[in-house]
């Protein structure tokens, strides 16, 4: 116990709510208990529900920033986020395209309705994915020259059209620094771009470049800022090569708020650092700081989280992007990508999946620890919702199975456990506060899930079954209509196609 008075001070018992931030058609969804509670009995627990309709919705704003800036070019979806077949299949209504990175992936888009054309293969390629890659028509988004010699033997091996490829570069420097873009295991440096170029020259008859991009995993707009400027000096480069490259990538990393409110951030982040410091009560099953340590009365480490309240995300990310002047150019970088007539390619992964998902848990047990805490267990383990790996933290909403007693009412301090038989399977490391005790039966839905934080590290572990997906759609009188995520065409109940 510490000595310091402020540790007993009754505010620092205050819940510390954060609170999910809901797009209308999830609040709608959550505001519909009996269906949720009727797809977990028949499907069981945990249970991944999709909406097919958000991710048209998501490009629609996408779209709306490249009209702002009066750039044409692609969105890509970039398909590791979430393996909902229900989502990919949507996405073919909308004019948007797909990113593959693995066999499996092409194999999904193809098989979901998209054409080679309208696919982009990135990430590791082993033969396989490469040659059905060549074979199909998808634009090849490569790593280094070795990569293209292969793509370039296919093509000549079996008699295949000219592959379109993308060059994805790294390690762009800014003027007045040494370096400001962080290492990447991904991409050739700007400084080797020569190499690539001697590659392209000798394969012409088999290998069609289309452009550079760049994959940077950093939420840092000035990052990014330098890597597209260093893109733009990259095109004169491939021109001056008597080649003509049409596109540049941004890739993706645009970012999702997933918390309703501000200042519910800031004031669990500064209790948090008062937590691991000692003066308050602990806010974290072990005192898991999140990153952050204690060493003789001083903070140190860093928050190893993800800014959970983000002012600007997604679609304003991207605007912010073209917005921001080239940090050598002095001119904005939409302005600069016009005035190239270079087209825009963008791969969000999160940012397309915002909103198009939760994932339901039910509630198993409740009881006290010898500690004192009050242990919710759920039918459901931590790779299920993987909010927390993704230094996520949200708060789940509470699904009563029936009216709760008058006694249930008011903000209890919770700690999730999982199914497995493991210490390490907590479903939250932190103390989480909800507004009224769970029972039994009960569900935990955790909102805004698709993106990564649904599928993307479950597995089968001690036998436990891993969550099947139902895709939900609204219709027009306000019901829902539900199937399998598998047995999701985009058509309506009539059989038309949907826009």
């Amino acid at each position: 116990m510490s000595n310091d008075p402020s540790y007993g001070d009754p505010s620092h018992h205050a819940p510390l709510y954060l609170e999910p931030r809901l797009a209308p058609r999830a609040a709608a969804l959550l505001e519909s208990p009996a269906l949720l509670h009727t797809l977990v009995d028949a499907l069981g627990s945990p249970l991944n529900v999709i909406l097919p309709d958000q991710i048209a919705d998501n490009v629609r704003g996408f779209r709306a920033v490249f009209a702002r800036h009066r750039l044409a070019g692609r969105v890509f979806f970039a398909h590791k986020a979430n393996r909902s077949s229900a989502l990919v299949r949507r996405l073919t209504t909308t004019g948007a395209a797909l990113d593959a990175a693995s066999l499996t992936e092409l194999q999904h888009a193809l098989g979901s309705g998209f054409a080679g054309a309208d696919v982009m293969a990135t990430g590791p390629k082993d033969p396989e994915f490469l040659w059905l890659a060549a074979r199909s028509g998808t634009l090849v988004n490569a790593d280094g020259p070795g990569e293209l010699e292969r793509a370039a033997a296919l093509v000549r091996g079996h008699g295949l059209p000219r592959l379109r490829v993308l060059l994805r570069l790294s390690g762009f420097e800014a003027a007045g620094a040494r370096r400001l873009s962080r290492r990447s295991r991904f991409g050739t440096s700007v400084k080797s771009l020569h190499h690539l170029l001697d590659v392209l020259d000798r394969h012409r008859g088999e290998l069609e470049p289309v452009g550079v991009g760049y994959h940077l995993d950093t939420t840092s707009v000035e990052e990014k800022a330098t890597a597209l400027e260093g893109c733009l000096h990259a095109m004169e480069e491939l021109r001056t090569r008597g080649l003509r490259p049409t596109a540049i990538d941004v890739g993706g990393g645009f970012g999702v708020g997933y918390l309703a409110r501000a200042a519910q951030w800031e004031r669990y982040t500064t209790e948090l650092t008062r937590a691991v410091m000692g003066t308050r009560p602990p806010l974290s099953w072990g005192g898991h700081g999140y990153g952050l340590r204690a060493e003789n009365g001083t903070l140190r480490g860093a928050l190893g989280l993800y800014p959970a309240h983000r002012p600007t995300a997604g679609p304003g990310y991207l605007d912010e992007l073209l917005a921001h002047p080239a940090p050598g150019l002095g001119r904005p970088l939409g302005t600069l990508l016009l005035e190239g007539l270079y087209d825009l390619y963008a791969e969000p992964g999160r940012a397309l999946a915002d909103q198009c998902g939760l994932t339901l848990g039910r509630v198993l047990e409740v009881r006290d620890s010898d500690g004192g805490e009050k242990l919710v267990r759920l039918a459901m383990n931590a790779g299920d919702v993987g909010l927390e790996d993704h230094g996520v933290l949200v708060d789940p909403v509470v699904l009563p199975r029936g009216p709760a007693p008058a006694d249930a009412a008011g903000p209890v301090a919770v700690h999730l456990m999982g199914n497995l038989c493991l210490e390490s399977d907590l479903i939250t490391r932190r103390t989480v506060f909800l507004p009224r005790q769970p029972r039994p039966g009960d569900l935990l839905a955790f909102a805004n899930t698709a993106g990564y934080c649904m599928d993307f590290g479950a597995t089968r572990a001690q036998g436990q079954a891993v969550a099947r997906k139902v895709a939900v759609h609204r219709e027009e009188d306000g019901g829902w209509q539900w199937c399998l995520d598998e047995q999701y065409w985009p058509l309506t109940r009539t059989g038309e196609a949907q826009g």
